[in-house]
């Protein structure tokens, strides 16, 4: 019951760790099944149709359930530690944030479960999403899944601009913030710009699918290339929403790990701000085959390009902060430098890729599909790693095992390469992507066979991770509040795990690498900002379980309204649309009951405080 009505950030943030980390086997369980049935020529291991829904459920699953979340993890469990606050500006908005999302992504994998499965894509291009091309109930899964969930993003991203806009501690200027604040902050913006443009998507291809709307029906008047549209104008912010965390994560690592003050920080953090504002402009690169014309196709290369340049600056930056740094080459910083040169091969063939005409050729070929996991795995997933395994300590109260974390390096970082680098070679041979099979000597079969071995070593990697997991739960909390003994920010300053009210006396900030700054002047803590004193905390919340629960209800009701069932009492409920309406009613009492019952929380008095020996 603790963790169902928790509003405690830190607590949110493992939720979003376990739930994020499930969905992340069961993408990459997918991911596996694809390789194998590519692992030699004409392989009947799987069907046709079941490819293609692994291949939907595996892109959407990955993108949506298993990155976003495990981003939301780090950001609940670290931000509010690094500007020193007590928590998240909406503590009640947080749970529901962590709850909508999982009760969309499990309405989603419910598809597997009832055997109608998403298989237009996971970008579900029209009309291969509409009702003609995926009949049943297949792509609404998808739909309002993806609406549910994109509903947790949304507050989630909205709560933390407001938490490191309002609830920085006393001196924490901005330009003082930490990076992963700063990657927190900027990702939080385009999530608020972003996703409401899916969510225009969803809702209209759910109006087309269940009431027979024609906003992507050609013969009616609709069209395929307005979902392209709508889909990249969030598909291509959604791309940085991913990997900017990945870039703060790594700033902290190698600052670190290096013992160094990060280099150029003010560039850095103008090049993370660039890199989201070019963001929103160059959404039409993934649609230069569509028949958008010279000019377009021209702005929108040129556009992509520019990325590159404050990109480009983040690498150096990281590279001149490792040059004459006392390196020390822990997990976490082997995933952090072994992400550098992987994100620069995956940045190198997005400028290939940014040339139109170039497009043209490697165009749903294979070299797209490398392109694409070059920077979303070789990137994203090795920050995430990185960020968890530097965490991990200050999260749990325990240190994940070295020697299984660099076992988790080796394998899942020679795997990632094994697997998708050969692919640029099968792009650039003619190989498309989405097939389920090939003919044989066609020069294809040795790089796909190669290509599945590496896919089998990252799974092989990822188990290692899961086994180090279950090792360190074995440990005593003993964890010390500095853990890497050369923290820098804020979060180091505190026991670990942090306690419930994070800081026992909001500290004071005197410059950037605020703990590290006191440190250098011989202090071994954070100096006070106010005196000790009562804390005042939120109450734990049943309400955005249950409010999460009723649109999981009406998203069933709604995708089941028009079906036929054995049984007339049940189709009766469905079809006349009592089933949503009771889950919306469930939703709706839940937002009236935490409108009209005002909670005024609870203070944690000062011998509580200093009773647990605790101090800032």
């Amino acid at each position: 019951m603790d963790w169902l009505t928790t509003v405690d950030h830190k607590k949110i943030g493992i939720l979003y760790l376990l739930a994020g980390g499930i969905f992340f086997l069961i993408g990459g369980l997918e991911a596996v099944l694809i390789r194998l049935q590519l692992i030699r020529p004409e392989n009947d291991l799987i069907s046709a149709e079941t490819f293609n829904a692994l291949l939907t459920m595996h892109g959407t699953t990955m993108i949506f359930l298993a990155a976003m979340p495990v981003i939301f993890a780090l950001m609940n469990a670290i931000v509010p530690l690094q500007i020193g606050a007590r928590d998240v500006a909406f503590p009640f908005v947080n749970a529901l944030g962590f709850w909508t999302f999982f009760f969309g992504g499990l309405l989603l994998n419910v598809a597997w479960i009832v055997g109608d499965v998403p298989a237009a894509g996971w970008t579900a291009y029209a009309p291969l999403a509409g009702a003609d091309y995926s009949p049943g109930k297949s792509m609404d899964f998808y739909a309002v899944g993806l609406q549910i969930a994109g509903i947790g993003t949304l507050v989630g991203g909205i709560n933390f601009l407001v938490t490191i806009i309002n609830m920085r501690a006393p001196g924490m200027t901005f330009m003082r913030m930490p990076m992963f604040t700063w990657a927190s902050f900027i990702t939080s913006a385009l999530i608020l710009f972003a996703f409401p443009a899916l969510a225009v998507g969803l809702v209209t291809l759910s109006f087309d699918r269940m009431f027979s709307g024609n906003f992507f029906v050609a013969a009616n008047g609709g069209t395929g290339v307005l979902w392209e549209h709508i889909f990249w104008i969030f598909g291509h912010p959604e791309v940085y929403i991913l990997i900017l965390p990945a870039f703060g994560i790594i700033s902290e690592v190698i600052a670190t790990f290096s013992r160094k003050r990060l280099f150029g920080y003010s560039s850095m953090v103008f090049a993370t701000a660039l890199i989201g504002f070019l963001g929103f402009m160059v959404w039409a690169h993934h649609m230069f085959t569509t028949g958008l014309g010279p000019v377009a196709n021209s702005l929108f290369s040129i556009a992509t390009m520019l990325i590159a340049v404050p990109t480009g600056i983040k690498i150096f930056n990281w590279i001149f902060t490792m040059w004459g740094g006392q390196i020390r080459f822990t997990s976490a910083n082997l995933f952090a430098i072994g992400f550098i040169p992987t994100f620069v091969m995956g940045g190198v063939t997005g400028v290939m890729l940014a040339a139109a005409p170039a497009d043209f050729q490697y165009h749903d070929t294979y070299f797209v599909v490398a392109h694409f996991h070059y920077v979303i795995v070789g990137g994203l997933v090795l920050g995430l790693f990185s960020g968890v395994h530097y965490w991990w300590p200050k999260m749990f109260g325990r240190g994940l095992n070295e020697l299984l974390g660099k076992w988790t390096f080796w394998t899942f970082f020679i795997g990632f390469h094994l697997t998708f680098f050969v692919q640029h070679f099968l792009g650039l041979m003619g190989m498309p992507r989405r097939v389920f099979t090939y003919l044989k000597n066609q020069g294809w079969d040795d790089l796909n066979f190669i290509s599945s071995i590496g896919a089998i070593l990252m799974g092989i990697g990822t188990i290692i991770f899961i086994i180090n997991i279950f090792v360190t739960m074995a440990k005593p909390k003993n964890a010390k509040g500095d853990f890497w003994e050369d923290g820098r920010t804020l979060e180091w300053a505190i026991p670990s795990p942090a306690p419930e009210y994070n800081f026992a006396q909001t500290p004071l900030v005197r410059g950037y690498d605020a703990f590290w700054k006191e440190k250098m002047a011989g202090n071994a803590e954070m100096t006070p900002a106010e005196p000790l004193g009562p804390i005042h905390m939120p109450s734990p919340s049943i309400l955005p379980f249950f409010m999460s629960l009723g649109l999981f209800i009406a998203g069933f009701g709604f995708m089941y309204a028009e079906n036929e069932f054995a049984n007339s009492a049940i189709s009766y409920l469905f079809s006349s649309y009592i089933v949503a309406g009771i889950g919306l009613l469930i939703s709706f009492l839940c937002m009236a009951l935490r409108s009209l019952y005002d909670d005024h929380g609870f203070h944690i008095e000062e011998d509580e405080i200093t009773g647990k020996g605790v101090k800032a």
